[in-house]
């Protein structure tokens, strides 16, 4: 299962991690991995390459883990919040459609 956690502050998404693999299919044809890994890359972009906002990534391959912490503030606040909403939003759809295979959670 898909495990993705959002964390959250003074009603301020701070960052997300996403890890596990999904399950649904064999690696290569497992359309909620793919799903998955097509929003958290979208998010990533948006975040660092188009807002700026310098957001800390770390990837541990092992674990099958991808984690973003914003730092304290950013220029693009408003925007990368709405993204981050975005983000959540889309995967919520997500876990309703494959309810076995993706978890997602605000902690």
């Amino acid at each position: 299962m898909t495990r993705c956690e959002f964390f959250t502050a003074d009603e301020r998404i701070t960052g997300f991690s996403v890890s596990g693999h999904s399950g649904y299919a064999e690696a290569g044809k497992d359309i909620v991995c793919a799903a998955v890994s097509a929003v958290v890359t979208m998010a990533e972009a948006t975040i660092n390459d188009v807002c700026g906002a310098k957001a800390k990534v770390r990837v541990k391959d092992e674990q099958a883990r991808i984690t973003l912490t914003l730092p304290t503030s950013c220029d693009e606040e408003e925007t990368v919040q709405a993204v981050l909403a975005g983000m959540m939003v889309t995967l919520l759809s997500l876990q309703e459609d494959y309810p076995d295979f993706i978890e997602v959670l605000e902690v």
